[in-house]
């Protein structure tokens, strides 16, 4: 065989090759995706009464809510809670709270062991690893509801705020806050009003918005029904929280 066939040859196989290797790659993920969701499809879920629909979750959600604000919270059988949820979990909504000590999302909406997903960051912003966490509580739990949930008095928004008007970085780790929380003030800043109320409330409204366009999961969840992304801000003073107007 001359120079230039075996040089035409190993050309065309070559690509054939490594088209092979990328379907084989995506043959053995499908089938690991597909044997945890044949797995968890023939498994019964821990607490069936947290499946739920999207609408469903929000108003029990709301509901526990509407019992904390009452301070008729339910008692919580956690011993029986605990062994139900030793093999498992399928929380009914998943929380992406402030890290302030004064919000405690299982307390606010009265819920049990393996009810909610909580993620916590002061300012309640959707960074990498929270995106990728709530992918995993929707994509691998089913969690049909997620809440952005703000809260009045957010020291992280206020200081946000403070650190742009003075031009003046924060100390440590702390500018990294401000980066993230900086784009929600600049648009409140056009707001008439109060300048933290606002910026508090542009803060979930955003990072709501953040998490229903996440592609490929959230987003996909969400046009197929399976999943809704709301806002909330918790009231420091009453514990309610007022649920945003979904547009």
């Amino acid at each position: 065989m001359c120079d230039k066939c075996s040089e035409n040859l190993h050309q065309s196989i070559s690509p054939s090759r490594r088209s092979m290797m990328l379907l084989a790659a995506s043959a053995l993920g499908a089938a690991a995706f597909g044997g945890a969701a044949a797995a968890k499809g023939t498994k019964a879920p821990p607490k069936p009464q947290n499946v739920l629909s999207p609408d469903a979750a929000l108003k029990r959600l709301m509901e526990g809510n509407s019992r904390y604000v009452a301070g008729v919270s339910r008692r919580h059988d956690f011993t029986h809670e605990r062994e139900a949820l030793v093999g498992g979990q399928n929380p009914y909504a998943a929380v992406l709270s402030c890290a302030d000590s004064r919000i405690a999302p299982e307390y606010a909406f009265d819920s049990g062991r393996g009810d909610l997903f909580v993620c916590r960051v002061a300012g309640n912003f959707a960074g990498e690893e929270t995106v990728a966490s709530m992918e995993y509580t929707v994509a691998v739990l089913g969690t049909p509801l997620i809440m952005v949930l703000g809260h009045d008095n957010c020291g992280a928004v206020d200081a946000t705020i403070k650190s742009l008007k003075d031009d003046k970085p924060l100390p440590g780790h702390i500018p990294s806050l401000v980066a993230a929380i900086a784009p929600s003030v600049k648009t409140a800043a056009q707001q008439s009003g109060n300048a933290l109320d606002n910026a508090i409330r542009q803060n979930v409204i955003d990072n709501v918005a953040k998490l229903k366009s996440a592609a490929p999961l959230l987003n996909a969840a969400v046009e197929q029904g399976k999943l809704k992304v709301v806002g909330g801000i918790y009231r420091l003073r009453t514990g309610a929280v007022e649920v945003l107007a979904q547009g």
